[in-house]
């Protein structure tokens, strides 16, 4: 059986990490560097970081990091790059093929491509060239969804802002799959930092509509969460933000409770080194 994935998600605004919440509401939360450098001890099974500046600006603000100040998302990249010691995925305001190169040359192992892909559904777009240049296993499709009030689910583009019409969420996914993605990575913008749990309705709908693995994001309150994404739906991996930025070793602890519970994971070190000493 393959092994389900645990993946911490680090959101960048003007070159710092913020919590995000409906993906409106943003508070800085420190540097990319220091984050790794917890994610990196803590084995984790890969790791996303998605550039969600809106203004165009790149600004650390301030001087007192442990990385020299960057003058764009590309030399972030490079410095997250250098220390980075497990799958490395990378999203957020790519635009064309060009750029995404770029990443990938420059340490990103995968790329999300959202809007982009959508933008360019009717030609020749970004997620034929990734996959084409690079292989279906580097192009990732951000697929961003909402709830209505009456039950199904929307599927919207730039960063939530603009509703798409022609497509359903799982009609999308399809697409996307045929256009040679590797993999989708499916966030919900209500759940977005409530702590309220995932949409498993749309992660299942999505996740048994695709062959591809479906990374399921949005809404982690506990890790019980986690559980009930892998008991209750076909998604491959749950990935979460706001949940690890607060804990020591919440990634570890995680861990244990997804083991415990019989999800098929990979244990952390850490809990492979207690389990040797027990014996």
């Amino acid at each position: 059986m393959l092994k389900k994935r645990l993946i911490p998600v680090l959101f960048l605004k003007n070159g710092l990490i913020v919590r995000s919440e409906g993906f409106h509401d943003f508070r800085e939360f420190g540097n990319p560097i220091n984050q790794l450098e917890r994610l990196n001890d803590w084995e984790a099974d890969e790791l996303i970081y998605i550039d969600i500046t809106r203004d165009g600006e790149h600004n650390l603000k301030r001087d007192d990091h442990k990385i020299r100040v960057a003058n764009n998302t590309l030399d972030v990249l490079r410095d997250i790059s250098k220390q980075c010691f497990m799958p490395l995925t990378f999203g957020g305001r790519i635009k064309t093929f060009d750029e995404a190169a770029k990443y990938i040359q420059n340490g990103a192992d995968k790329i999300i491509v959202n809007t982009q892909a959508y933008e360019s559904d009717r030609s020749t777009g970004i997620i034929e060239q990734i996959a084409h240049h690079f292989g279906s296993q580097c192009a990732v499709v951000g697929i961003d969804v909402k709830k209505r009030l009456r039950g199904d689910h929307e599927m919207f583009v730039e960063q939530g802002r603009k509703l798409v019409s022609n497509y359903t969420p799982v009609q999308w996914a399809k697409r996307a799959e045929e256009k040679g993605a590797g993999e989708i990575f499916l966030n919900s913008i209500d759940r977005d930092g409530s702590a309220s749990g995932y949409d498993l309705e749309i992660i299942e709908a999505v996740s048994s509509a695709v062959r591809i693995p479906v990374i399921a994001c949005g809404g982690a309150g506990s890790f019980d969460d986690f559980v009930e994404v892998f008991q209750k739906t076909s998604a491959s991996a749950v990935a979460a933000g706001n949940i690890f930025n607060f804990t020591e070793n919440a990634y570890i602890r995680a861990k244990k409770e997804l083991e415990i519970a019989g999800c098929p994971v990979k244990p952390c070190l850490q809990n492979r080194i207690l389990e040797e000493k027990r014996k």
